[in-house]
């Protein structure tokens, strides 16, 4: 077995155990939330014997241990069960707003690529210049504004009386027309992205200035290389590592925040719905919810560590068996 198989091995049983303990929490924590499920469901003024008997129905009368150990193979084998609060099948649920949640999360990410690692490099570049300045100060302004500000000033501005040249809220699909699914997208994209901007950027600056610093990079000018060939061939191949890691690392930050901007912006997406399932008490679209982001989030860090090996040969997964 070759170094990197047996690494991936490693880490997938990490990842394997880490995933276990992690739906024990969440199992434990949903089952510690107050109020009843049977009583959402049937409301306030339910009897005692519909109570008993819907609880029954569900299993909610069972063990905790049973409980759980039936949740988590029917999760393996893809049997996710029934919505509490509508009687919907939890996968035709989730599916839907899981691809739109992800669409919004890849726009986010490409926009910060595009506009955060240019950015830094230009200030690095231009250091202590007016453009070194402006991308700092755009920095800490990007790190200090939660996305709920962010959102709702965007909101107040582009869809009030002021402008009003974007939607509100809401999704619509890409079969309504590409401008008009990229409308709804727009905002709550670019809110996500301002924070995550203003991280990547600033590591980009002060990785690309350190490296610029090394003596290797001073030799490559001595040389009589142009500056265009030193900044490429060097200072961006070995500043960029870091930034490259945490544009995946990201991943779960973008996580968190989705649940946040969604619910400003109304958008139909994963995070809305964990939200209003909490607020429900769905336990089975809560458990399932939270554990996909788990999964999603567990996986991006074995990427970003991949990713990383394999930008910098001088980090070696281990000898070969």
């Amino acid at each position: 077995m070759s170094a990197f198989s047996a690494y991936l091995v490693k880490r997938m049983g990490y990842i394997g155990v880490t995933l276990l303990l992690i739906s024990l929490i969440i199992f434990a924590i949903t089952q510690l939330l107050p109020g009843n499920a049977a009583v959402m469901i049937l409301g306030k003024q339910a009897t005692e014997e519909s109570i008993a008997a819907i609880e029954q129905q569900l299993g909610l009368n069972r063990a905790w241990y049973v409980q759980y150990f039936d949740w988590l193979v029917g999760f393996v084998t893809g049997d996710w069960g029934i919505s509490f609060s509508n009687r919907q099948e939890v996968a035709k649920l989730i599916f839907p707003r899981l691809v739109r949640s992800a669409q919004l999360a890849a726009i986010t990410s490409i926009l910060v690529t595009v506009t955060a690692i240019p950015l830094g490099v230009l200030a690095a570049i231009k250091q202590d210049s007016i453009w070194d300045l402006l991308a700092s100060a755009g920095g800490y302004v990007g790190v200090s504004l939660p996305e709920f500000v962010i959102g709702t000033a965007f909101i107040a501005l582009f869809t009030g009386p002021v402008f009003q040249i974007l939607p509100y809220g809401g999704y619509e699909p890409l079969s309504s027309g590409v401008v008009t699914w990229a409308k709804h997208l727009i905002l709550p994209s670019v809110t996500l992205s301002i924070i995550l901007t203003a991280h990547v950027m600033r590591l980009t600056r002060s990785e690309v200035v350190e490296v610029l610093r090394k003596d290797y990079v001073r030799s490559a000018r001595l040389k009589g290389l142009s500056e265009t060939k030193v900044i490429s061939r060097h200072a961006l191949r070995n500043g960029l590592l870091p930034t490259i890691t945490l544009l995946t690392l990201n991943v779960g930050y973008l996580l968190g925040s989705i649940v946040v901007v969604e619910e400003v912006f109304t958008f139909p997406g994963l995070g809305r719905l964990l939200v209003r399932s909490i607020q429900a008490r769905d336990l089975p679209v809560i458990q399932v919810t939270v554990m996909l982001l788990a999964i999603v989030y567990a996986f991006s860090n074995l990427t970003a560590d991949v990713l990383y090996t394999y930008l910098d040969p001088r980090i070696e997964y281990g000898e070969e068996e």
